[in-house]
C-alpha cells in the first residue's frame, strides 16, 4: 500500500516532519516564508511554524549562508534554501572555505551540521543564468556530502539523515522534478540512506549511470532499448559525494559496458570522474570503450528547441548505447 505524492509535496512533508521533531531546526532563504518558496516547497509552513522558524532573508546568498553556518556552530540545525544553484556561486566562500573545512581546520573540535537545499538543472526556458548543473563542482570538495534525490521517495526521506549528519550536506533538487508524482510506499523510509547508489532498473547488457533530473530520461531510454533487444541496467547515483564505487563496479562487471548521463557540461564533469573510477577499478571487465552523454558545451539557450538540443535526451542516450553495442540506429 502507498499513496501518490509529488516531489514538491514530499519535500514539504520532510521539512514539516523535521521541524516538528526537533525545535533546533529552522528554514531560511529568499521567499521561503510569505511567498511560500520559489518552487512552492515551503508553502504554508510560515503559518504553521511562524517567522522565527521560517525566515525570509535579504537577497544576499553570501550573507544568509554565512548566517546559517553560524547558527549551526551555535547548536541549531538550520536548513538554508538557495533559490537556484547559480546563485550559490555567491556563497562559494562560506560553503567551501568555511563549512566544508572547519572540522579539519579545528582538529575535530567543531562541526557544521548545516543542510543547504537548492534547485538545479535546465529544461524550463529560464536561460543561461538560471539553468546550470553545478552539483559536480561541489562533489569535488572534501568535507561536503552532496545528495541528488531523483525520486519522490528520496525527496521525502533524505532530509532526516542529512540533518542528523554532523557535517554540511548539500541537497540538489532538479527543478523539473517538482511536479513529478510517484507512489510512496508505506515503508519507504526503510530503503533510504545518504551513502549509497541504487539500481533503478536491472539489466545485463549496459550500465546506464545517472542522477537527478536525468534519471527519468535514462529510464525512458532503457525502456526504448528493451524494445530493440538491449537490456540496460540503470544506476541512480543519488549520492554524488561520497560516490558509491561498490554499486557502480558491481553493475559494470555484470554488464561489461557503461555509459554515464550527466546534465553538466562534458569538460570537467562528474561523468568524467565516474568513468575514470570505472577505468581504474574495472578496466579489464569492459567489452567496449566507456561513454557519456552530457550537455553541449554552450551556455544553456533560452529558445526551447535549442535548449532541448543542448541537453541530454532519451534519443541521445539510445543512440549512444547503440553505438556502444555496435548497432546501427
Amino acid at each position: 500500500m502507498g499513496r501518490q505524492i509529488s516531489y514538491r509535496e514530499a519535500m514539504r512533508e520532510a521539512l514539516r516532519e523535521a521541524m516538528k521533531n526537533d525545535s533546533r531546526v529552522f528554514l531560511m532563504g529568499e521567499d521561503v516564508g510569505r511567498y511560500g518558496g520559489t518552487y512552492a516547497v515551503s508553502k504554508g509552513l510560515l503559518d504553521e511554524f511562524g517567522p522565527e522558524r521560517i525566515r525570509d532573508t535579504p537577497l544576499s546568498e553570501l550573507g544568509f549562508v554565512g548566517a546559517g553556518i553560524g547558527a549551526a556552530l551555535g547548536g541549531m540545525r538550520p536548513i538554508v534554501e538557495v533559490m537556484t544553484v547559480n546563485f550559490s556561486l555567491l556563497a562559494l566562500d562560506p560553503i567551501v572555505n568555511t563549512a566544508a573545512m572547519l572540522r579539519h581546520m579545528s582538529g575535530g573540535q567543531f562541526s557544521v551540521p548545516l543542510v543547504i537545499r537548492m534547485a538545479t538543472g535546465a529544461g524550463r526556458q529560464v536561460a543561461a543564468q538560471h539553468s546550470n548543473s553545478f552539483e559536480g563542482w561541489y562533489a569535488h570538495v572534501p568535507g561536503l556530502r552532496v545528495l541528488s534525490p531523483a525520486t519522490v521517495q528520496d525527496a521525502r526521506f533524505m532530509l532526516a539523515p542529512a540533518l542528523a549528519d554532523p557535517d554540511p550536506v548539500l541537497i540538489f533538487e532538479h527543478a523539473q522534478l517538482y511536479n513529478m508524482e510517484q507512489e510512496l510506499p508505506d515503508d519507504a523510509a526503510l530503503e533510504v540512506d545518504i551513502c549509497s547508489a541504487r539500481v533503478r532498473r536491472p539489466g545485463s547488457d549496459v550500465s546506464l549511470i545517472t542522477h537527478g533530473g536525468s534519471l527519468p530520461k535514462t529510464m525512458q531510454a532503457a525502456e526504448a532499448l528493451a524494445g530493440i533487444g538491449i537490456s540496460a541496467e540503470v544506476i541512480d547515483l543519488r549520492v554524488l559525494r561520497p560516490l558509491d564505487d561498490a554499486t557502480l563496479m558491481a553493475s559494470v562487471r555484470k554488464c561489461r559496458r557503461a555509459l554515464v548521463v550527466d546534465e553538466a557540461w562534458r569538460s570537467g564533469s562528474l561523468a568524467g570522474e565516474v568513468l575514470a573510477r570505472i577505468a581504474e577499478q574495472a578496466f579489464f571487465d569492459l567489452d567496449a570503450p566507456l561513454a557519456r552523454v552530457c550537455s553541449e558545451e554552450v551556455p544553456i539557450p533560452y529558445a526551447r528547441h535549442m535548449e532541448e538540443a543542448a541537453l541530454p535526451q532519451s534519443a541521445k542516450i539510445v543512440a549512444a548505447v547503440q553505438a556502444l553495442m555496435g548497432r546501427s540506429p
